[in-house]
This record gives C-alpha cells, structure tokens and sequence, in this order.
C-alpha cells in the first residue's frame, strides 16, 4: 500500500451562522467569523490517496488525473465562491472547515475509486495556524 498527496488551493468567502439564532448569539458563538459581509480565506487543500502501485507504470494513479478530479469535482466548484451561497455541495451546511473538508471527501470519494485508488484524507487549512483532517465516516 502507498500513499500519494496532491496539494490544491482556492480561495472562497463564507459566514458562520445559524439561522436560527439572532446576531448577539451567532457573534457569542462564531465570533468575527459570523460578519454578515463574509469574510474569506486562501484554503490549502492536501487530498491524500491510497492503494497499490500499478506495475506498468509505476504510478498509484498519474498524479496529473487527481489533479484533474480534485479540480473538476471540488475546486472550480469553490475558487471565488461564497461557500454559504454558491456551491451546490455546501447548501444547508454550515460553512465550517469541518464540514466542507466533509463534503470535499463526499465529492472525491467516487471519482478517485473510479481512478483506481482509495481515498485516505483530506486536510484543509483555512489559515496558516488552523486546519482539519478528515479520514473519511468511522464505522464501529
């Protein structure tokens, strides 16, 4: 088995919000992060792949193809994109760093399969100092 990353960037604005909450609570909760004019950031993306090296050629799969999906399925959909607004696999989520290295992995996991190879994690940094990583759902 071997591991392969491949590093995306895309730079999108969001909110962190509730709805159902009213402006003192979404400040109390998310703070500066709750601006009702958005605020953005420059995401690093780190899409880690897993699986056996093809004999022929060397490869897990060309990196240039998980290139290809990574930016078809989830960057083109997010780079100077309102995550709260515009990106389809986002509506009626919370626009946490959470929850979009999440739904990154819903949006990867098929088409990399589909290239011959498993999808490992996802890490997302949001800024230099905070990111997440995400191993796909645990089963217990």
């Amino acid at each position: 088995m071997i591991y392969i990353t491949r590093k995306e960037h895309f730079n999108a604005a969001h909110r962190l919000f509730r709805a159902d909450y009213d402006d003192a609570r979404n400040m109390e909760v998310f703070g500066k992060c709750s601006n009702p004019n958005w605020h953005g950031h420059n995401y690093e993306l780190f899409v880690t792949i897993k699986g056996p090296v093809n004999p022929e050629t060397g490869f897990l799969i060309n990196l240039k193809e998980l290139s290809k999906i990574i930016n078809q399925f989830v960057v083109d959909k997010l780079d100077h994109k309102n995550v709260n607004l515009e990106v389809d696999f986002m509506a009626g989520k919370l626009a946490s760093s959470e929850n979009l290295a999440i739904a990154i992995w819903e949006q990867l996991e098929n088409p990399v399969k589909e290239a011959g190879a498993l999808l490992h994690c996802i890490k997302l940094f949001e800024t230099e100092r905070n990111f997440v990583e995400y191993y796909g759902p645990q089963t217990n």
